[in-house]
């Protein structure tokens, strides 16, 4: 029989979950909330998986006696090594398949977007993280423990300083701006200051405070100071990220992609957009710079058919970036160029046309933690 995989991709708010073959078949393809431990916690992780594994087998009419050879799971969260053996740990006490590989999410991003060896991932979507690869196998990641380990960036803290920098302007403390007019009319305040009670009594759920990044955007492209300031400081931070990794790698002269992706970076705001790609190629001449265009999914898929051909069908339990002692698949081996021609073909092909199956509605975040 073919062997079998489940590839995971878990963001901060999405888990999807694919069910193939060996030979690129996908059987299924289910979608649910997010999976990731720093927002749930670690048995809240394992309920999501668990319930999202259970049903991509049932949508693909796989019996229950049927085991699957690979689970490749790649989740946000997943940033120490620490991290990643207590998720292996757990995920491969469940059982779900004869053998588990785990890592950061932004491994399954990389993977999506670029068949290079040498290749970086920026992401910026609720968050900011990258990782970086190098065909010798070894890989630059950052500890992306939030502010405390200096991170910045992202839908969140864009929006969350939208607000601050709108409040400012309307009562004078920071630079006039258009980002008060069009934070309060967002709210239908006539005041930023009403927004900042109305949030304060709850009145205004704070979790619309993210409505506001297109704002921002907005107000940017349309030559408002203070906004395009914000945008250049995000701009930077990518910047950063990408000559951080890329020179840990010693790729910053050499060939190598650089792959964006998150929901921010795909928007490909020309205030952005246009500002990360001039900046990359002049820090990096030789970088080709690409925008995620498929899920990260397709990613996650593709690890886990080369950890199924590189260690013949059946791989050790590991951890894709090395993260794991003895018996783990080497730093890297799980680079592009192990599969047999046709099947990534057949695979992204596969995934192009499929729709994920919502598995799990949002609210079961209300009972996963």
């Amino acid at each position: 029989m073919t062997a079998l995989y489940l590839a995971v991709d878990g963001g901060n708010s999405k888990t999807d979950v694919v069910l193939g073959t060996a030979d690129g078949e996908v059987l299924g393809f289910v979608r649910g909330p997010t999976s990731s431990p720093h927002t749930l916690g670690l048995p809240g992780t394992l309920r999501v998986l668990d319930a999202l594994i259970t049903a991509v087998r049932a949508e693909a009419g796989l019996p229950a006696a049927t085991p699957v050879d690979l689970a490749a799971v790649y989740l946000a969260g997943a940033d120490l090594p620490i991290e990643v053996e207590r998720l292996h740990a757990a995920i491969s006490a469940r059982a779900w398949t004869r053998a588990t590989v785990v890592d950061n999410d932004c491994f399954a991003l990389l993977r999506a977007g670029t068949s290079l060896p040498d290749a970086v991932a920026v992401v910026c979507g609720a968050g900011n993280n990258c990782v970086g690869r190098a065909a010798d196998g070894r890989t630059a990641r950052f500890v992306a423990l939030g502010p405390v380990s200096g991170d910045w960036g992202g839908g969140h803290d864009l929006a969350d300083h939208t607000l601050r920098l709108a409040a400012r302007g309307e009562d004078g403390r920071g630079a006039p701006t258009a980002l008060s007019a069009a934070v309060a009319a967002h709210f239908g305040k006539a005041a930023v200051e009403e927004v900042s009670i109305a949030l304060h009594l709850g009145e205004i759920d704070l979790t619309r405070v993210r409505e506001l990044t297109p704002l921002l955007f907005a107000a940017a492209a349309g030559g408002d100071v203070v906004a395009d300031n914000l945008v250049r400081r995000q701009a930077d931070e990518i910047l950063g990220q990408h000559r951080v990794a890329a020179g840990r790698l010693g790729l910053l002269d050499a060939r190598h992609a650089l792959v964006l992706g998150g929901g921010v970076l795909h928007a490909r705001h020309p205030v952005l957009h246009d500002r990360v790609v001039a900046g990359a190629r002049a820090q990096a001449p030789a970088v080709e710079i690409s925008v995620l265009d498929t899920p990260p999914a397709v990613g996650a898929a593709l690890l886990a058919l080369e950890a199924l051909t590189l260690s013949g069908r059946l791989p050790p339990a590991a951890s894709a970036s090395g993260a794991l002692a003895p018996g783990a698949l080497a730093p890297g081996a799980l680079a592009p160029g192990a599969l047999a021609p046709g099947v990534e073909a057949r695979l992204r092909a596969a995934m192009r046309v499929a729709t994920p199956t919502t598995a799990v509605p949002a609210v079961a975040l209300e009972n996963a933690g």
